[in-house]
């Protein structure tokens, strides 16, 4: 696993983490990053045609044993960041009605501003590398 990987966390502390994500995401204090460096998020949504009703259903049923590991935002500027990996896999019907089992990479950015918490979702897509589950 990569060194930059962090799965230094108890259970409680994700079960934690994932209540704040998803409580912004019940909210609606949360967006999924579709810029261009975001394509593979467009084309994934795309492909299974995945509205923004499922794509909240989804992010709302990660599991902490979804959880994979956390790692330091490399951004310029954004350094202080912790980004949170899951892998939950899905049962999604894709482009051709054909239904199959997909893990889906999901990368949250969990940001703590003054007002209130919010969440960027910087991946939305299908599963392109090894992953190793904490709790699995």
């Amino acid at each position: 696993m990569n060194q930059h990987y962090n799965q230094n966390y108890t259970r409680e502390q994700i079960d934690e983490i994932l209540e704040m994500i998803h409580d912004c995401i019940r909210e609606g204090r949360f967006i999924i990053s579709k810029n261009e460096n975001r394509q593979e998020n467009i084309d994934f949504i795309s492909e299974y045609n995945l509205n923004s009703r499922r794509q909240k259903e989804i992010l709302l049923k990660i599991k902490t044993e979804d959880f994979c590991h956390s790692l330091q935002n490399t951004k310029l500027g954004f350094e202080h960041e912790v980004l949170y990996v899951f892998c939950p896999q899905v049962m999604l019907f894709n482009f051709d009605g054909i239904k199959e089992l997909v893990d889906i990479y999901t990368k949250f950015n969990l940001i703590d501003s003054e007002s209130r918490k919010r969440v960027v979702v910087i991946s939305f897509h299908k599963r392109n590398k090894p992953i190793d589950y904490l709790f699995r």
